[in-house]
């Protein structure tokens, strides 16, 4: 069953009331939120919570201020969308604007209801870019091999014979054969012969690169 994308709010306030209100208010319209005092707290937080949006009011009573906290998590994350709060109107309307170019201001004034606060967020959300999906790791075909099976298969990647590996390693050419076979079975690649021995350095040089 897909379960739905629940977006992560971080609020930072410093007057509890406040804070406590805002994060009911979203809480009841499906967000997952954390709340937070000021920007020391917020910061320990951010990490763990791995936010979508920041809503902080601007003048946390300490500094950072809440424009710092924001300069400094978007920093982190470009992806984050900030929705700045203030009790001074003239902080919202006026131009030159601090903080990220594409925050949201919202007078405290103004938050009558969840739905003011809500559509400040949709319209951060939507002038930030998500972030990408991580990009899956390949797995070494190799990771299946011991640190001195990868010794031996470097020496087949040169090119040596097993009576070369034998000699350089001080053991027999049996004890390699057997090696290599064992190699290449971890491999998948059958039993051994010239076609095992040529794929299996093909593997080896797309992993490590040429050897000396």
């Amino acid at each position: 069953m897909e379960t739905a994308w629940v977006r992560r709010v971080l609020v930072v306030e410093d007057q509890p009331a406040m804070r406590v209100l805002l994060c009911d208010m979203l809480a009841h319209r499906g967000f997952e939120v954390t709340g937070a005092a000021d920007a020391a707290e917020a910061t320990g937080l951010f990490t763990d919570t791995d936010p979508d949006v920041l809503v902080t009011d601007i003048d946390l009573g300490s500094r950072p201020s809440g424009v710092e906290l924001a300069t400094m998590l978007t920093g982190l994350a470009p992806h984050l969308a900030v929705v700045f709060l203030s009790s001074f109107p003239g902080a919202v309307a006026g131009a030159g604007r601090p903080g990220p170019t594409r925050a949201v201001f919202v007078s405290k004034l103004d938050v009558s209801s969840a739905d003011v606060v809500v559509d400040a967020i949709e319209a951060a959300l939507r002038t930030t870019t998500p972030p990408a999906p991580p990009v899956p790791q390949r797995a070494s075909p190799l990771a299946g091999l011991t640190r001195r099976q990868v010794e031996v298969l470097a020496l087949v990647a040169r090119g040596w014979s097993n009576e070369q590996i034998a000699r350089e390693r001080g053991t027999t050419t049996r004890a390699v054969e057997r090696a290599v076979s064992r190699i290449f079975a971890r491999l998948g690649l059958g039993a051994a012969g010239t076609n095992p021995r040529v794929r299996a350095s093909a593997l080896y040089l797309a992993e490590f690169g040429p050897v000396g």
